[in-house]
């Protein structure tokens, strides 16, 4: 792999334009970053992916292949985007209407979520710290913090733990053991630990 920034890896198929990359991120054959996409540090990007300007990734985001983050898409830190995940940034598309980036739907993913292969995310969203999105999602409206999220239109069908594993009907996480508790009105999913902060 070769590249023109410091401490980052790009394939000699792979395009990156952007200078605002971290150290340590890959950009894989014909992936291609735009100039003016934010990218963080040791981030992942696989073969075919598109990111455009005005995209924002955070630190350690795996991209998979085929996946495209559109202008208006932040994602934070150690956000998982699957194979052919797709964002979406016009409620309203029309080839002849021609819309200024602010006047795009921006969609925020949260810290740890994780958005299975083939997930369609429609703008306007949020999707919650380590939320999980199943494969083929279509998400239409925002996910809870640990929600885990199927079907088209995607519904709610349980929570995860930080690791990924689905929680039982005591919100103790079936792998590790972590224990969560519902916090407040809101209904914020929180670790026993940090409940008692």
């Amino acid at each position: 792999m070769t590249g023109t920034l410091s401490g980052v890896r790009v394939h000699p198929q792979g395009l990156c334009e952007s200078d605002e990359v971290g150290e340590g991120t890959r950009v894989w054959a014909f992936a291609h970053v735009l100039a003016g996409a934010k990218v963080g540090r040791e981030c992942n990007i696989c073969d075919c992916a598109f990111v455009e300007d005005g995209a924002v990734l955070g630190d350690r985001v795996t991209v998979k292949n085929g996946t495209l983050v559109f202008r208006g898409v932040t994602c934070e830190d150690e956000v998982f985007l699957g194979p052919n995940v797709l964002f979406t940034n016009d409620m309203r598309p029309r080839a002849a209407n021609r819309l200024a980036a602010e006047d795009l739907l921006p969609t925020l993913v949260r810290r740890g979520a994780s958005l299975g292969a083939g997930v369609v995310v429609v703008c306007g969203t949020e999707i919650g710290e380590y939320a999980f999105a199943g494969a083929g999602a279509v998400v239409t409206k925002d996910v809870p913090a640990h929600a885990f999220v199927a079907g088209n239109p995607a519904v709610q069908k349980g929570w995860v733990c930080r690791c990924g594993a689905r929680l039982d009907e005591s919100l103790t996480c079936t792998e590790c053991g972590k224990r969560y508790v519902r916090d407040g009105a809101d209904g914020v999913m929180l670790s026993a630990e940090d409940a008692k902060d």
